[in-house]
């Protein structure tokens, strides 16, 4: 049996093989064994927890109940008592960790793999996925089989939450006016895609009186196609809102999901997929104005579209950038005091609501962008610079990564270089990032240019010279 990926975010594989129930335990027991299990107060009623709590939540692939049974069983024989959300998005998670001052959080999901895939996403007690330095705990805790198992005196008891999306869905309606969304009564077409979004997605759209059609709304993890929302596994939901069109009964904007709702990605009007990169950039465009802060600070990582830097700069903001990954972007957006932050793959956080990548809060902002300035999604969009996405890899292995590095400086002295993650090299147009793998000997380029010929050039100069390293 190979091993499962690991990071220090979390774990994923392939169930069966890379993840099976005595993996699961092995995995929740290092991380139990790094927790704060202080029990709370005796005098509890019977029916309420006693114990330190851990929250758990899954993103309605077909293994989470069963790998829930193993997770909540692990939690409980280390004398936690686990409050069980059932299905629920990622970002949901991180607001009910927070709400009961939990010790952790569990999302059980695989993100955007396929379904035969699952996996674990950790939060700590700031209901944020964890940083480096707690993640780091858990890995070697893993490694070292560790473990902290109790007696029976000490065990810990499991309780269901049946309600953990009312909440979340406040927080999300506080950040924008309500009302001036309800009033425009907006025909919404929602893909879930048999993810957890659905559930949170129909409170959210339909309290803000959208007319809404919900494609994929049972999470039962049985993907109408690919889970990761991208534009080709996107096409016939596209196909959907132009043949809508076409017979007078459009949509004004079409929203999807990732299987566990943390990444969000627009189609238009039109049914056209306008990507993952400019649902932070469209939010951008609802908030900054609004915002009445001096000297305020917005995060993305160092491979989110260049739209951030240059909304940024037309409202007087600071734009900062961490190395990729969702945990990097929370810890410059809480040193930094940042209003808002996210990643390019459609994944916004807003402090109001917590540091966790949230579609939620993507949907709610875009649909009062719409109502205040009486435009259309393709409008919007027309409004931003032109610049176009290119993402490229090949194999190269880790030894070899300095030598590129060294070669692409000097072949592009003009550059205003960055080594925060991998190389980034900058123009004022531009720019190229390369960053080997953590978990496979390749390489990978991701290019923003004014045209996608430019951002493929740079790309393919890029994978030239690593070929050239390798052969």
């Amino acid at each position: 049996m190979s091993e499962p990926i690991i990071s220090v975010s979390g774990l994923r594989g392939l169930i069966g093989e890379q993840l099976t129930p005595q993996v699961a335990a092995r995995y929740i027991a290092a991380l139990a064994s790094t927790l704060h299990s202080t029990p709370a107060a005796t005098s509890s009623p019977a029916s309420e927890p006693k114990r330190a709590i851990v929250v758990i939540g899954r993103d309605g692939r077909q293994s989470g109940a069963m790998l829930t049974q193993a997770v909540s069983a692990t939690l409980q024989a280390h004398g936690f008592d686990v409050i069980d959300l059932g299905v629920a998005a990622t970002p949901t998670v991180g607001v009910q960790v927070r709400k009961l001052s939990a010790a952790a959080g569990i999302q059980i999901s695989a993100s955007h793999n396929p379904k035969e895939y699952n996996g674990f996403k950790l939060f700590n007690v700031e209901g944020r996925v964890f940083p480096k330095i707690d993640g780091e705990k858990v890995l070697a805790a893993y490694r070292n089989s560790e473990s902290a198992w109790v007696g029976v005196d000490d065990l810990g008891a499991q309780f269901q939450d049946h309600d953990p999306h009312t909440s979340h869905c406040a927080k999300v309606l506080k950040t924008v006016d309500a009302e001036r969304i309800l009033e425009k009564k907006f025909r919404v077409l929602l893909d879930s895609n048999h993810g957890a979004g659905s559930l949170l997605g129909r409170l959210l759209l339909e309290t803000l009186g959208c007319e809404l059609t919900l494609l994929g709304d049972s999470p039962d993890g049985l993907f109408a196609h690919p889970p990761e929302p991208l534009a080709e596994n996107l096409v016939s939901v596209s196909e959907r809102v132009r043949a809508a069109r076409a017979e007078n009964q459009g949509y004004d904007v079409v929203f999807c999901q990732d299987p566990d709702a943390d990444r969000l990605a627009v189609i238009d009007e039109n049914g056209l997929f306008i990507g993952e990169e400019l649902t932070l950039a469209l939010c951008l465009m609802q908030m900054l104005p609004h915002v009445q802060e001096r000297d305020a600070v917005i995060v993305t990582n160092c491979a989110t579209s260049g739209l951030a830097k240059h909304l940024a700069a037309k409202f007087n903001f600071r734009c900062m950038q961490s190395a990729v990954g969702e945990a990097n972007v929370a810890d410059l957006m809480i040193s930094e005091g940042a209003v808002f932050g996210g990643e390019g793959n459609g994944g916004p956080i807003d402090p109001q609501v917590g540091y966790v990548r949230d579609s939620f809060v993507g949907m709610a902002r875009i649909l009062e962008l719409l109502a205040t300035s009486g435009k259309t999604i393709s409008q919007l969009v027309a409004e931003l610079p032109p610049l176009a996405m290119v993402k490229d890899k090949t194999e190269l292995g880790t030894a070899a990564l300095p030598m590129l590095f060294k070669k692409l400086q000097e072949q592009l002295p003009d550059a205003q270089v960055s080594l925060l993650d991998g190389l980034k090299l900058q123009w004022p147009d531009r720019w190229l990032l390369v960053r080997g793998s953590n978990t496979e000997p390749i390489v990978r380029f991701m290019a923003e240019a004014p045209t996608t010929a430019a951002a493929q050039a740079l790309c393919d100069q890029a994978r030239r010279l690593a070929e050239s390293l390798s052969s």
